[in-house]
């Protein structure tokens, strides 16, 4: 069930609200789970059990880790589960990759399992992981009742693309939350915001790079233009998505990290990934880089360890080669700012956010293609080779009949709208217009979401994906 569908805005999301703030406050995360677990089985209903059983494998791991914190049972009991949550995502996710890589290197036919991916299974995976490392670690107390573990973990939110939330950014408000109706009035205008990046931006980028892959004049143009398009539409989609999740999270009580700060605006690699996918960036961080020694061990042993967290980053991606060589992409990016680039960088900015944009615009072709022989064959038509002309009629048309929606985009795509909103809001009758306006604007915004969602147009959600 996508968040920008009827069946969820007019139904579920209806239903789940009024039940939630209907029932006393000790059982609003019986009632978000059993939610939660609804919203899951609507898509797989098989799989709610493998999400159930990575959740008790957490908690009862959790319990006994702090039984035995200190010793070397808390190891093992963290090993175990650390085990079990990687193998349930290795064997779901990468089996078939691992078989498929098998058949080509040795020329066997091995028989693929052909296992569908169940929904949200890496954001929940590396949540249970976050909270039992947490436990380990001393850094929070284990979570005496499954219910609200479970609330936690299975939270419909964030479930199915983040952001991923550790359970110490929530545990506190788990036990006791506070609702107002000047905090749902803020949140339901961050998740109208969000929708409308979806529905109205990231959709329409969508049919435009889908028009562009299938096309029969192909030009440097076409493709230029393709890769434009699929670069917002993969931002706002992702962006739009953790703006209506975090939105949803205030509603019913909850503050979920940010997700994403104008990474387009970045004028190096290294920027660019502390503005984009934050919540996943710094669980790698915290679970993956400083684990390994981070920059404590010496330059040779940090850029290393920069290259295994990147070879993790894509492969959690996707289970694909694609995946592999994109993270193996932004790799090499990293580790030749960290030694050579980033103070170049850093003193020409208007240079390095071409640079950044540049490079960013080929790893997201690489992201998107099916497989490395597409992926190259893409990035070399953007340069032209093989002959392709120029531009053709049909590129032409394409980009007169999108340059405002692209101009819009790469407007909504920085911190200007918002700016500029700031300071009407600070001249002389600009707050009160504002204040007056703006749910007129979110109206119109979630009347307009909706007539594009009920005329059944392009609607694809590319996390689904990974």
């Amino acid at each position: 069930m996508l968040f920008s569908s009827i069946p969820f805005l007019f139904y579920f999301l209806v239903a789940a609200l009024i039940v939630y703030f209907a029932v006393p406050g000790r059982f609003k995360n019986l009632i978000l789970l059993l939610a939660s677990l609804f919203f899951y089985a609507w898509g797989e209903p098989k799989y709610v059990i493998l999400m159930l059983v990575s959740i008790t494998q957490g908690y009862a791991f959790g319990l006994l880790i702090e039984k035995y914190r200190g010793g070397k049972a808390a190891k093992l009991f963290l090993s175990l589960s650390v085990l079990v949550s990687l193998g349930l995502l290795a064997y779901f996710k990468y089996a078939d990759f691992f078989l498929s890589s098998v058949n080509a290197v040795a020329g066997l036919s091995l028989p693929l399992l052909k296992l569908a991916l169940p929904i949200g299974i890496s954001f929940y995976t590396f949540q249970v992981l976050s909270y039992v490392i947490d436990v380990y670690r001393g850094e929070t107390a284990a979570q005496r009742s499954f219910i609200d573990l479970a609330a936690y973990v299975s939270l419909f939110p964030q479930l199915i693309a983040g952001p991923i939330v550790r359970y110490s950014d929530v545990a506190a408000e788990l036990s006791a939350r506070t609702h107002s109706l000047s905090g749902a009035a803020d949140s339901a205008r961050r998740f109208v915001t969000g929708l409308c990046k979806k529905v109205l931006l990231a959709n329409q980028f969508g049919s435009l790079a889908a028009a562009c892959k299938q096309s029969q004049e192909a030009s440097v143009l076409f493709v230029w233009l393709y890769a434009l398009a699929f670069l917002l539409q993969v931002y706002f989609d992702f962006s739009g998505y953790s703006d209506m999740a975090i939105g949803l999270g205030r509603i019913l009580g909850f503050h979920f990290p940010e997700n994403f700060n104008y990474p387009y605006i970045s004028s190096s690699i290294t920027e660019f990934w502390r503005r984009w996918h934050i919540s996943l960036g710094s669980w790698f961080r915290d679970y993956l880089y400083i684990p390994l020694g981070g920059s404590r061990k010496g330059k040779a042993r940090q850029l290393l360890n920069i290259l295994i967290v990147w070879l993790a980053t894509g492969l959690w991606h996707g289970a694909a080669w694609t995946f592999v060589l994109w993270g193996l992409w932004f790799a090499v990016l990293l580790l030749l700012e960290k030694t050579v680039l980033l103070p170049v960088l850093q003193k020409h900015r208007a240079l390095g956010h071409i640079y950044t944009l540049f490079f960013v615009t080929l790893g997201f072709v690489l992201f998107d293609a099916d497989n490395a022989a597409q992926a190259f064959s893409r990035i070399g038509a953007m340069f032209g080779a093989g002959g392709l002309p120029l531009l053709t009629s049909q590129a032409l048309y394409h980009l007169r009949s999108y340059a405002a929606l692209l101009v819009l985009g790469m407007l909504c795509a920085t911190p200007l709208p918002k700016r500029a909103a700031a300071r009407l809001r600070e001249t002389k009758g600009g707050a009160l217009a504002l204040d007056a306006l703006e749910p007129v604007f979110l109206l119109i915004a979630l009347l307009l979401c909706t007539a594009f969602l009920v005329d059944g147009s392009f609607n694809p959600f590319l996390y689904f994906r990974f």
